[in-house]
């Protein structure tokens, strides 16, 4: 049984294998093809935070691969009422397959996957995204090539996102460059521990003759209530088509959605045509299926 917690729990090798099965589902669906090895499976989804993206391709995703997902919030279930995390763990894996969970608070996603005797999928936490990050590899593979060698910057919050692109520059080799203001940076010691990660004084310095540039929202699920404090900390960190300009002169552009037009990024570069964000968006599904093809069989 393995889990998904991190890019971290998965080698390169397999990490690389899940994009580029990845696009293989994604031409299978476009050729029209029904592919259906999960047949009788169940995914159960936990989200305590909102979703879209992620919500709707895990959903999805189990219908065309022929299982079947519940919905589970906190509101509607005994999570919200007290029920300690490994209780509700080992119930479910008396009666579903597989479980994603949505969670503020990463160490109750560990203490479920702890207690669970089925595998467990990270759908956002707030220390990691990896679910995002293998739609991110695919889309630029599907677009560039393989990621290896290349060179990424991630600007904004040191929070999930970037903390899952430490991660993959180590698992797919790539050279990362941070531009993260004052008191909103990734950890240090993670940062010291890798010869691929570089943490560099402002945007301009770390977007140069890169091949892809990252962004995140400044206030991330559960920081709403500080968001016009965190604009002032950000000033200087959008992302706009004239940061882009100096980058590599084939360079893309991603953000793993909802968008602040206007904030982190300039209100038209969603539509600039270096951005792939809605590509990025969109294989979303097909990573997730990857992913649960993967844990399931």
């Amino acid at each position: 049984m393995r889990s998904f917690l991190s890019l971290l729990d998965l080698s390169s090798e397999e990490l690389y294998q899940l994009v580029n099965r990845a696009s293989e589902l994604k031409n299978l669906l476009k050729a029209g093809e029904q592919h259906r090895p999960l047949k009788g499976k169940t995914l159960a989804m936990i989200f305590e935070l909102s979703s879209t993206r992620t919500r709707v391709a895990f959903e999805t995703g189990m219908f065309q691969l022929g299982g079947h997902a519940v919905f589970i919030d906190r509101k509607s279930s005994q999570l919200g009422r007290g029920e300690p995390v490994e209780d509700s763990a080992r119930v479910l894996s008396q009666m579903v397959d597989i479980v994603s969970i949505r969670t503020s608070d990463h160490a109750r996603l560990e203490a479920f996957d702890g207690a669970a005797t089925i595998p467990v999928i990270n759908a956002m936490s707030d220390t990691l995204h990896p679910c995002q990050l293998l739609a991110d590899i695919q889309t630029f593979q599907e677009k560039r090539g393989s990621i290896s060698g290349k060179k990424v910057a991630f600007i904004g919050d040191g929070y999930n996102m970037c903390n899952s692109y430490m991660n993959a520059a180590d698992q797919f080799g790539f050279q990362l460059h941070l531009a993260c203001p004052q008191g909103f940076r990734p950890d240090q010691q993670r940062i010291d521990q890798s010869n691929n990660i570089h943490l560099l004084e402002s945007p301009e310095e770390a977007v140069e003759n890169t091949d892809l540039v990252v962004t995140d929202v400044w206030s991330s699920m559960g920081h709403e209530e500080v968001q016009a404090q965190r604009a002032a900390a950000f000033d200087g960190y959008q992302v706009d088509s004239k940061l882009l300009d100096l980058a590599d002169e084939n360079v893309l552009f991603m953000h793993c959605l909802p968008a602040h037009r206007g904030e982190e990024i300039s209100a038209e570069l969603l539509d600039d045509p270096r951005s792939v964000a809605w590509e990025e968006a969109g294989n979303r599904l097909h990573s997730q299926k990857a992913l649960l093809e993967f844990l399931l069989k």
